[in-house]
């Protein structure tokens, strides 16, 4: 596949293409490489094509955004007004130094304060207050002194030496001041290091999804099939497995939709409800006339051709943490270059000598041929007749030497688990299909 130039306008100067969701005039291609200009030399240049490609996701493998917000008038407002996430949201290294910059900060503030007190009062060294003199602070003579009052009060460390008396009622009102302003900036901070620690974002990095997805044939019926894992004792609660398939479309009235979402639903087995995530499962989305992905199916998943392979396929996993009872979400997304088109998963359960059930994660992001006679086209839309296989155009004698072949093999499998069975205890692979 390589790359090329957009379409030449009237001008010299190269065509912006429109960001927003819904444009009349598209000159590139959502996710392919055709269409963008070709760049020699540098990174863009070793990265060819391919890398062109992955660069344009709109979610990452690990399931960061790639979307970049540009132009946005007041955000630092917007943010301001919500400061809790925006703590949430910071780096630790931007959070470890607001709360460092903040103490020290009002330190020194309320010591300055303190300070004009004891100027306004005569308590300073300069002045040479007599023997009788009552400062509104005892052993506040510098400005070092003020402050290390202050960090005293605010810290409530109280060495002793150094405490407020009853000669200046403004001294009284100060340190009341004071401390309610630092209790509630002391609680803010505490409960947003609490709270970003106990977010179930790390948790998330503990459920992988198979590297690759797959399209192959399953109960009769073609499938995309992805594999997901929790790779934690603790189980996930209400798991649920969507997928949005965001491609360029176009309306009946001529508009282009870029980033057009269309649900993939997924699915364990024949069930849609919450499945039990102990071990890996395979999770099967079928390839039907109402599936998004029909089109691109149809024609044998050729993810080489720009007008076919203009998709990315995110899917979503959404699940509640036992031990925390938090809501928990995990992404990925596959571009079609990542969509293997007659492969299936081998199984990655097995049962040990010991009899305990084992998940060897090195099969995990694995993919074998299949076996089967593999659905390689589907019917059209207008056409309302069933899949057509390999084969459907033999004569009847090929179909029945084909029935029979599947037989000899299905008593060729019964016979070697019948051997395993009766030798001595092995390690036994287990399906989780």
């Amino acid at each position: 596949m390589t790359s090329a130039t957009p379409p030449s306008s009237e001008g010299s100067s190269p065509q912006k293409v429109c960001h927003s969701q819904t444009q009349t005039d598209i000159s590139k291609p959502l996710l392919s490489s055709t269409g963008l200009p070709v760049v020699t030399g540098g990174a863009a240049g070793a990265g060819g094509p391919s890398a062109l490609r992955r660069r344009r996701r709109v979610l990452s493998k690990d399931g960061r955004s790639n979307v970049r917000i540009e132009h946005v008038s007041g955000r630092g407002a917007l943010y301001l007004r919500d400061l809790w996430t925006t703590f949430l949201d910071m780096q630790w290294r931007y959070k470890f130094f607001f709360f460092s910059a903040t103490f020290a900060g009002t330190w020194f503030l309320f010591g300055l304060l303190w300070y004009l007190v004891a100027l306004v009062h005569g308590d300073l060294l300069e002045f040479d207050p007599p023997s009788n003199h009552t400062p509104c602070v005892m052993e506040v003579k510098t400005l070092t002194g003020a402050f290390l009052f202050s960090l005293e009060s605010q810290t409530t460390i109280g060495y002793g030496f150094r405490c407020i008396t009853e000669e200046c009622p403004v001294a009284i009102i100060l340190l009341i001041v004071q401390l309610v302003i630092t209790m509630v900036m002391e609680i803010f901070i505490t409960g947003t290091f609490l709270a970003k620690v106990a977010r179930p974002k790390k948790r998330g990095e503990t459920v992988k999804f198979s590297q690759h997805a797959v399209v192959s044939n399953h109960e009769g019926r073609p499938c995309l099939m992805i594999r997901v894992a929790n790779m934690r004792k603790s189980l996930l609660l209400g798991c649920q497995v969507t997928g949005k398939l965001l491609q360029t479309s176009l309306t009946k009235e001529g508009e282009t939709v870029r980033l057009d979402q269309r649900n993939v639903p997924f699915q364990v087995d024949t069930s849609t409800d919450s499945p039990f995530l102990i071990i890996p499962l395979t999770f099967y989305h079928i390839i039907d006339e109402n599936s998004p992905l029909r089109a691109w199916a149809a024609k044998g998943g050729g993810w080489a051709d720009p007008e076919l392979a203009d998709f990315e396929l995110l899917v979503i996993m959404s699940a509640t943490v036992e031990p925390t009872s938090a809501t928990c979400q995990v992404r990925t997304s596959y571009l079609p270059d990542e969509i293997l088109w007659g492969y299936e998963f081998p199984p990655v359960v097995s049962l040990s000598p010991s009899g305990k059930y084992v998940a060897d994660f090195a099969f995990f992001d694995k993919v074998a041929k299949t076996k089967t006679p593999f659905c390689k086209q589907l019917s059209s839309p207008n056409d309302k007749s069933e899949m057509q296989y390999n084969g459907t155009n033999e004569d009847e004698a090929s179909r029945e030497k084909l029935i029979l072949g599947e037989k000899h093999k299905g008593k060729e499998k019964k016979r070697d688990r019948a051997r395993i069975r009766d030798s001595s205890p092995l390690s036994v692979r287990i399906s989780n299909v």
